[in-house]
């Protein structure tokens, strides 16, 4: 599919002529770790080696650079994250909203100074597609980030291996699971990366995936309190707007995300970067002679 054919927003050309006016014109647009909430969390998964026990995911999402979001602040930002613990880095989408002009640059600058051990890895958003997805995967490959939009990783260490796979956006009906699929080696576990959560109900029933990571929703960019939902719940995240979800066998986790849409508004509900931690569900057995 082209970015051509793609049906984009009808208030699109409104949204850029007021998105760098309202983004540089706000008084707090500094980067402060104090008001982004570092989610760490334990995820089991079965037929895990233990060479990928402990193994650190962290994951960004939904970074709308252009949108509330100025180059400045996704600077410093990657500068807070490289002083993070972490083996790899997955990204799933929404690099950019309604603008890319000038902000191609400052978007790649930031990407490529990010810094994993293991690798970099990302897929696609609906607004990177509404912008020129040739433009994101080129900013990719200059990043040295692994685009895995419809495609599949084997990630190795020592005898243990895990699938990392990611899909394209379903929103602009990009994805597309069955060559995933064909690519998986059954043998092992399967992270799959995908922008939007709602995406869950389809990759859950394939049996074969055991973590989805997405973002997509910004939270709903408010959490009601002690219940830790959101009533607000947009196309594709409406079933799984944040936070962790069982669907069927598979493992869900959807992001806050690191930017806003439309409205610069979060109401208990902070910027996210998370960290994933992979567990072996096993106890290992200690030999004593």
């Amino acid at each position: 599919m082209k970015d051509e054919d793609i049906e984009r927003p009808q208030a699109m050309k409104i949204r850029q002529g007021i998105q760098d006016a309202m983004t540089y014109t706000l008084p707090d647009k500094t980067f402060n770790p104090k008001n982004i909430d570092l989610v760490e969390i334990d995820i089991e998964l079965d037929n895990l080696g233990w060479d990928f026990h402990n193994y650190r995911i962290l994951n960004l999402t939904d970074i709308h650079l252009g949108q509330w979001v100025n180059p400045d602040y996704l600077s410093d930002l990657v500068d807070y994250v490289n002083t993070l613990n972490y083996d790899l880095i997955t990204l799933t989408g929404d690099y950019v909203s309604y603008n890319m002009e000038d902000y191609d640059i400052a978007l790649k600058n930031s990407l490529k100074r990010l810094n994993a051990k293991d690798g970099k890895y990302g897929v696609l958003g609906n607004h990177d597609h509404w912008m020129g997805s040739e433009i994101i995967r080129d900013i990719f490959k200059e990043s040295d980030i692994v685009d895995l939009s419809n495609d599949v990783v084997t990630l190795t260490i020592n005898e243990s291996k895990v699938n990392l796979a990611g899909v394209d956006s379903s929103t602009v009906c990009a994805d597309n699971l069955d060559k995933v699929l064909a690519k998986l080696d059954d043998d092992y576990p399967t992270i799959l990366l995908a922008h939007e959560p709602d995406f869950a109900r389809e990759s859950s029933q394939t049996g074969k995936i055991d973590l989805q990571i997405s973002g997509h929703s910004h939270g709903g960019q408010f959490i009601i309190p002690k219940v830790e939902t959101t009533p607000f719940r947009g196309p594709n995240s409406v079933k799984y707007p944040v936070g962790l979800y069982k669907v069927k066998d598979m493992i869900q986790y959807t992001s806050k995300g690191l930017g806003t849409n439309s409205f610069r508004v979060r109401i208990n509900c902070k910027p996210e970067i998370t960290i994933i931690t992979l567990k072996n569900k096993e106890r290992k057995r200690i030999e004593i002679e």
